[in-house]
């Protein structure tokens, strides 16, 4: 048993590709250009009639709303697995990628992930197996294996500020000047005060008759009852009424 690293890579991969040229790789592709042991990893190597044709597994961690979860590599007549995509072709010249067998990967959207693919190692079948990877499969006596990982999802700090809002700020804060009696809270509800339930009504005292005003001179000033004042100005419009006549 041999481990390549150590340390897991801090990212998982994005996507996953093949190649014929080892210089026509995409940006931010890493080249699977040989095996563990130093060996050519050629996934299209023609022992037989040493075929000019080459082949090369590649891969990126950038950064993108996806992540490969899952590997698979079966026959080309086998039914494709569901949730899978077939790496058909290649990257740089739209060729067919492999012969007789075809490598599927299972995309998601990182932030649904749970797990993901975080490298790919090939190996010669005669060399020891890898420590924490899994093996797909077999192309021109080479194991093609891959190592998984948890995906941690880092929250950012707009998330961070608007999740501590509700816990940091005083009581204080979340009241609203409408009325005062009330204390709301963030959810539209009131908490029960003092003046809940008090009712308010006019006083027994105040229910009465009021009281004939009396009589009162303040400062020369003389407050009359409102008969006193209908009888000393009364005018009955008695002079219009026998003109009408």
């Amino acid at each position: 048993m041999s481990e390549t690293s150590s340390q897991q890579p801090v990212d998982p991969i994005s996507a996953v590709g093949v190649i014929t040229s080892l210089n026509k790789a995409p940006n931010g592709f890493y080249v699977v250009a040989q095996t563990t042991d130093g060996s050519d990893a050629d996934l299209w190597k023609d022992a037989l009639f040493k075929s000019k044709v080459t082949r090369y597994l590649c891969f990126t961690r950038e950064a993108g709303p996806d992540v490969v979860a899952d590997m698979k590599l079966t026959d080309v007549k086998d039914v494709l697995p569901e949730g899978f995509t077939p790496v058909q072709e290649t990257m740089d010249t739209k060729e067919t990628a492999m012969r007789k067998r075809r490598l599927c990967v299972k995309i998601i959207p990182r932030a649904a992930a749970e797990a993901a693919v975080y490298d790919i190692q090939i190996v010669a079948k005669s060399k020891p197996h890898l420590v924490n990877y899994t093996c797909l499969g077999e192309i021109n006596n080479m194991g093609i294996w891959y190592r998984t990982g948890d995906v941690v999802h880092h929250q950012t700090s707009q998330e961070t500020s608007i999740t501590a809002i509700p816990e940091t700020l005083p009581n204080t804060a979340r009241r609203t000047t409408g009325r005062p009696d009330y204390e709301h809270q963030s959810s539209g509800n009131y908490t029960m005060t003092a003046l809940d339930d008090v009712p308010f009504v006019i006083s027994e005292k105040f229910s009465g008759k009021p009281k004939e005003i009396q009589q009162v001179n303040l400062m020369g000033i003389t407050i009359k009852s409102l008969a006193e004042i209908e009888e000393e100005f009364c005018y009955n419009f008695s002079a219009e009424r026998s003109i009408t006549l």
